[in-house]
């Protein structure tokens, strides 16, 4: 049993990264995980967890707290009526399925490969952030097959990889369809359920050497509970500071620190 003075580093670490995951997600509407991967990986390894499995144990929580995260946003979004169902009903066999491959390759290869793969697709997140425009279309309407089970295996196969929703891929390729960004962001938050269910119950399958005190699988319990606890607190903060400023100059602000972030990571790939 880890004494208090092991538990309460990490204890307070979590809460700090659950209340800015909250605050930013309801400020600039993105998904909870590209926040929390990173932010777990540095306060866990700083703490002395994970070893090299780190990145698995950061990937598998996130997961967690978007089942958590994302029945209530699909909930909440369903009450508006803004959510898309045909648009979930075509892409969700091929976003589970593919989300569940996605797990079955991050649990085994190596934790230094999944920094990578998380570095490069955040890096072009925050890219798409900074520099992406409204206007810019690849039709006007959602594809038919073949491409739509390509876009859907992509976005359920990286998002599982990353450890995140699928809003991060999702709305941008939806609005690039021609879908209105509201719709977008409210048919993506039932993305995040179909990726994360799959993943998770592989995630909790996977021995992991050298982790975080109580921890099931790759999945932690004391940083799922406290974060989801922090988030749900803080994330309507977050939602009315937007209704109370303009979000566009912190987004940008935000996908700096996002690239930043990426950079970082593929810093520690490279060993430099």
């Amino acid at each position: 049993m880890p004494d208090l003075a092991t538990l309460l580093p990490m204890i307070f670490a979590l809460v700090v990264i659950g209340a800015f995951a909250g605050v930013v997600g309801g400020l600039l509407g993105v998904g909870g995980g590209i926040v929390l991967v990173p932010a777990f990986f540095y306060a866990l390894g700083h703490l002395g967890y994970g070893g090299d499995q780190l990145m698995q144990v950061c990937v598998a929580t996130s997961m967690a707290t978007i089942v958590v995260t994302s029945l209530r946003s699909v909930s909440a979004h369903n009450r508006k009526g803004a959510v898309d169902w045909e648009v979930l009903k075509s892409w969700g066999p091929t976003l589970v399925i593919a989300a569940a491959i996605g797990t079955f390759v991050a649990g085994r290869v190596s934790s230094t490969t999944l920094q990578a793969v998380f570095g490069v697709l955040a890096g072009i997140a925050g890219l798409w952030m900074a520099f992406g425009r409204d206007a810019w279309r690849l039709g006007e309407a959602m594809p038919g097959q073949p491409v739509r089970s390509l876009l859907a295996g992509a976005v359920g196969f990286f998002s599982a990889m990353m450890g995140i929703g699928g809003g991060t891929f999702g709305v941008p390729l939806m609005t690039l369809y021609a879908m209105p960004i509201h719709r977008a962001v409210a048919t993506a938050s039932g993305f995040g359920v179909l990726i994360a269910v799959p993943s998770v119950l592989g995630f909790l399958l996977l021995p992991v050497a050298d982790a975080p005190p109580w921890t099931v699988g790759a999945v932690n319990i004391p940083a799922f509970l406290v974060v989801i606890g922090t988030t749900l607190m803080t994330t309507p903060l977050g939602v009315r500071l937007a209704h109370a400023m303009n979000p566009k100059p912190l987004k940008r602000a935000f996908a700096i620190f996002l690239t930043l972030v990426a950079l970082n990571m593929l810093r520690k790939v490279l060993g430099w």
